[in-house]
């Protein structure tokens, strides 16, 4: 399922129109992005939690040259799902 795919689903069943189903949905994942890049943790009861994590500085390898190289930290979203998603 696409984004647009589930913004006509929300329309069906909330019986608004696409375009203000599209709006809500819209609003939904950029207040979610906003959140997580505040460094808040998303908890959404029965669906599951999205947290920003940090990744340390490391050293790494070219494969190629064999050359050490420094990977920079880096922060990433993940997502943990409630366990009634995981019993779906």
């Amino acid at each position: 399922m696409n984004k647009g795919e589930l913004t006509k689903a929300v329309a069906t069943a909330v019986g608004i129109s696409q375009v203000e189903a599209g709006k809500a949905v819209d609003a939904v994942f950029d207040t979610i992005a906003a959140s997580v890049k505040g460094r808040e943790q998303v908890a959404i009861a029965g669906f599951g939690t999205f947290v920003a994590k940090t990744r340390n500085a490391r050293e790494g390898r070219n494969p190629a040259t064999k050359e050490v190289i420094k990977i920079p930290e880096k922060t990433s979203v993940a997502f943990k799902p409630a366990s009634v998603l995981k019993d779906i």
